[in-house]
């Protein structure tokens, strides 16, 4: 006799939420504020703990509870705002949970989230990725940034589950749950090669460095001839480009429209964003740009990105 899907379906869920569970943490968070509440997932065996850059805000430190019942102190090592991205170190003997890779799903894909909404600590749901690719605007102070590729889930998800776990079917964290943004639309931040950066970043650190180029752009089509011969429809059209900065050094000008940094093709002000991350501080990186129907090569040096900027 056939297996009733349904059965099968629970078994799944089921696998995936005693694999995830003893890893996921429940955290108070001590804060000027006052207290706060959120989730996290242990990701290494010595006790690092990965969750939401604003489940902690500018708290330094909170108690963790896990599935056994045990609790302990964790500290801050380290969050972003940009990326909504925190890492926790806490003395615990909670197993760690293996992360995955977010660019291998698809949309209708099985996902399980685990945290902990509206404090009831070790809840589970489970749904389909509705939709891939979104992007979630955040803020630091005066600047913003699009974390992209977001995942997008009709797993229910409510206050509390931010940090907390998004696995897929072999119960590895695909992404970590970050924003609620209406009834069966829940957000996560994706677990993949720029995610991970960050995160070691983190965990090593306790900051993310990012570059600088001094300009801001937005997305214009390319004519369809040239266009045709890159393979790329669009281009991003300087509309400010900031004195002394590294693209102004680079004598890049307004209405220049950037084809590529690096190698890589920019088609979009997220393209360049990825592109902007530490490694490429101080790197001369060669720009190709459109000018007046003419290819122009240029070289950039992108600088550290301060706070102040």
């Amino acid at each position: 006799m056939d297996e009733n899907p349904l059965d099968a379906y629970s078994r799944l869920v089921s696998t995936v939420a005693a694999l995830l569970l003893p890893s996921v943490a429940s955290l108070v968070v001590d804060s000027p504020r006052g207290r706060g509440s959120g989730s996290a997932i242990v990701f290494t065996p010595e006790g690092l703990l990965l969750t939401s850059a604003h489940v902690v805000g500018t708290g330094g430190g909170g108690s963790a509870e896990f599935a056994d019942g045990s609790r302990a102190r964790f500290d801050v090592v380290g969050a972003d705002p940009l990326s909504d991205l925190a890492v926790l170190r806490c003395a615990v003997g909670a197993p760690a949970a293996e992360l995955g890779d977010a660019d291998t799903l698809l949309i209708g894909q099985l996902v399980v989230a685990v945290g902990n909404p509206m404090g009831l600590a070790g809840s589970v749901t489970a749904g389909v990725i509705s939709a891939l690719g979104r992007s979630l605007p955040v803020r630091d102070g005066r600047r913003t940034r699009l974390i992209d590729d977001v995942i997008q889930t009709d797993a229910a998800l409510n206050p509390g589950n931010s940090g907390g776990a998004l696995a897929d079917g072999t119960g590895r964290v695909v992404g970590v749950n970050t924003a609620v943004a209406g009834y069966g639309l829940g957000l996560a931040v994706p677990i993949n090669g720029t995610t991970r950066w960050i995160i070691s970043s983190l965990a090593s650190h306790g900051r993310v460095k990012r570059a600088w180029l001094g300009v801001a752009g937005m997305p214009v089509p390319l004519p369809p001839a040239l266009a045709e011969r890159l393979g790329q429809r669009e281009g991003l059209r300087a509309v400010e480009v900031v004195p002394g900065s590294p693209a102004g050094l680079a004598d890049i000008f307004l209405d220049d429209v950037i084809i590529s940094v690096g190698g890589t093709k920019i088609d979009s002000v997220q393209a360049l964003q990825r592109l902007l991350l530490g490694h490429t501080i101080g790197t001369p990186l060669p720009v190709t740009l459109l000018r007046r129907g003419a290819l122009v090569d240029v070289f950039a040096v992108p600088e550290e990105l301060l706070p102040s900027r």
